[in-house]
């Protein structure tokens, strides 16, 4: 992992820095540069002005429909970001191995990696910043939590060894999103990155990772997990006697003390949840920070254009800051107006008649698909409250090397 710096290190998002004490101008040079920056952001194009907000940014946290090249998009931005010389992460809580491939990588560990300079400079493409990428362990990151917050190295133990916590760290619903809120939280507070690009699972579940700290903080202060930390409690209060012997017995068949773990679990846990409260907490309000943005990303077909109208409605109702909207795998080829029947009779010189009528069938075929994505594009425009949306057209390659990543950085950001 690179080393960090702590929060105390921490430099803040361009948008933030100040230099106090400096004269202010006067007025009529005030609004000449008002004017300035006015007519600059209007001549911008819609990758450019999403490179600025991503400049002012400390988060950006991409969202979306499955399908719809979501991973590869915050790959692109990651490396965008980089060769304009900034210090970028890049995390996928998707298990899926798309980012790996999407980085010209076999795999991604559960930790940070660096794509290694010399790997850009093979495939000839300038990099003037830092790509560190890694893809989510969920047992890991709850286990270096244990590890962090626990007291003393008995509870670590405990909690570390109780059969309890190996089930929900690894395969509890939810765990995903409450270790992806962890991981957040460690980037942020404990390395120097200019970005954190964070990837997440389809659109549903991407809202769940939106509610994570919410509730998780009402499990960690509410009543429930007092009762269970209460000395007993656990046994007398919620099963009583009828249901503490049918688990005895149960114990007895099977070998495994289910109430004796859970008790055991609960307690050694005490000592972690404060410390993992205040993290929480401060993750929430991080996801509300002007420093972080949320970029969605669709696709022009009916299913994934809805998923990122709800989605930006979600994110509006939450006060949390959207960064754009990036349209993916647009449809380009058109007929411009003319039959096809006119397109078969400009091709057939040169190519001949049968070759000429299956290009021109074929060439209307994208002039429909072109024709639905401009009327979607323009519906999203309208309900997202979007005059710049980023298309990015639709390629007849994957992307599978640092190259075409750059490639595509190069669409997305410019």
């Amino acid at each position: 992992m690179p080393t960090g710096e702590g929060k105390q290190g921490r430099r803040p998002p361009a948008a933030a820095t100040s230099a106090k004490g400096a004269r202010e101008p006067a007025a009529g040079t005030a609004a000449a540069s008002a004017g300035t920056r006015r007519r600059a952001v209007a001549r911008s194009s819609p990758g450019e002005a999403v490179a600025a907000r991503l400049r002012a940014s400390r988060v950006c946290v991409c969202v979306g429909a499955g399908g719809v090249g979501k991973t590869t998009a915050a790959a692109a931005l990651a490396v965008g970001m980089a060769m304009r010389g900034r210090k970028v992460a890049v995390v996928t809580i998707d298990p899926a191995p798309r980012l790996a491939g999407a980085l010209g990588m076999r795999h991604l560990e559960g930790e940070l990696v660096r794509i290694q300079p010399s790997a850009f400079e093979a495939q000839r493409v300038p990099m003037p910043g830092e790509v560190w990428a890694m893809r989510l362990d969920v047992k890991r990151t709850f286990d270096d939590i244990v590890m962090r917050l626990a007291p003393d190295e008995r509870s670590r133990e405990e909690i570390l060894d109780n059969p309890i916590y190996g089930q929900l760290s690894s395969s509890v619903a939810g765990a995903q999103e409450l270790s992806a809120v962890a991981m957040l939280y460690e980037l942020w507070q404990e390395h120097d990155f200019d970005l954190i690009v964070l990837d997440t699972p389809p659109s549903r579940n991407a809202i769940d990772f939106l509610d994570a700290p919410t509730r998780l903080l009402g499990f960690l202060e509410g009543r429930a997990l007092k009762v269970f930390l209460t000395p007993g409690g656990l046994a007398a209060r919620l099963f009583g006697r009828p249901t503490a012997i049918v688990f005895g017995i149960f114990a007895r068949v099977t070998g495994v003390d289910l109430l004796g773990d859970l008790s055991a679990f609960f307690r050694s846990l005490s000592g972690v949840i404060d410390g993992f409260g205040a993290q929480t907490r401060e993750v929430a309000a991080l996801l509300r920070d002007p420093a972080t943005v949320f970029m969605i990303v669709t696709s022009p077909e009916s299913d994934p254009a809805r998923e990122a109208a709800f989605l930006a409605r979600t994110l509006d109702a939450r006060g949390m800051r959207r960064g754009g909207l990036i349209v993916n795998r647009v449809h380009s080829y058109t007929l411009e107006g003319q039959p096809a029947e006119r397109a078969r009779e400009l091709l057939a010189p040169a190519v001949g008649e049968r070759l000429a009528a299956r290009a021109a069938a074929n060439l209307a075929d994208f002039d429909v698909l072109a024709e639905r994505d401009r009327r979607v594009i323009a519906r999203l425009q309208r309900e997202l409250h979007v005059t710049d949306p980023v298309l990015v057209p639709d390629l007849d390659h994957d992307v599978q090397d640092l190259a075409a990543l750059a490639q595509l950085a190069g669409s997305v950001l410019s």
